[in-house]
Parts: C-alpha cells; structure tokens; sequence
C-alpha cells in the first residue's frame, strides 16, 4: 500500500533550507534519509516544495474562480514536501515516518494514498 509522508516544519527549520550556516546539515538530514528509503526499497516518489508564500490557493464561489497569493491556512508549520513510501502496512509506514528528519523539530503526517484506477 502506498503511502504519503508529509513533511511540516515550523519557520526556522524550513529557513534553513537556504542559510548558509545551516544548509548543509539540512540537506544531508534528507539525502540521508532519502537514501535510506531507496536502498530499503519502499521509495515511490516525493519531492521538496517550494516555501508557503509562493504558494496560490484556488477555491470556488458560486460558481466563479477566487485566487488567493500565499497559503490559505495559517498554521505554525509549513509543509515543506512529502515522500512517497510503498510499504505493507501504516506500522512500516509510521516507522519510516519516525526516521524522517521533521519528526524530532515539526510534525509529519503518514496518509495512504487513493488508488486512482483507470476506467
């Protein structure tokens, strides 16, 4: 079964993505981690995002298109990306989930993915 785990951090560990101090450590926490998934075989996919106030939020109302610049929802953290996992079970995937470098400073939610069949 596949699942997403989804990476929140709050603001100054998400900063460190750029800090010069900081970055390296940063990105090496994940590659890390990312490896660790491939070389256990249970990587489906996943990628980093850009920060929050790059996002745009669409919704509809009454039938017409509203656009809003920056995230819509006002949080403490920010979603910072997702790995992908196909694993056995949510206990394999909560395991994986612990290991992920967000766990210890934000927060990382572990949701199984909707299998889109075709026709």
């Amino acid at each position: 079964m596949q699942y997403a785990i989804m990476v929140y951090e709050p603001e100054q560990e998400f900063a460190k993505r750029s800090d010069a101090t900081h970055q390296e450590a940063y990105w090496g926490a994940y590659q890390a981690y990312s490896q660790a998934l491939a070389e256990a075989g249970v990587a489906s996919g996943g990628t980093a995002l850009h920060p929050p106030h790059t996002s745009t939020t669409l919704w509809l109302e009454a039938g017409h298109r509203k656009v809003q610049d920056g995230p819509y929802a006002d949080t403490k953290e920010q979603l910072g990306g997702m790995f992908i996992v196909d694993v056995p079970n949510l206990d394999v995937a909560l395991d994986w989930a612990a290991r992920c470098p967000a766990a210890t400073t934000g927060r990382v939610e572990v949701r199984p993915l909707l299998p889109m069949d075709a026709g």
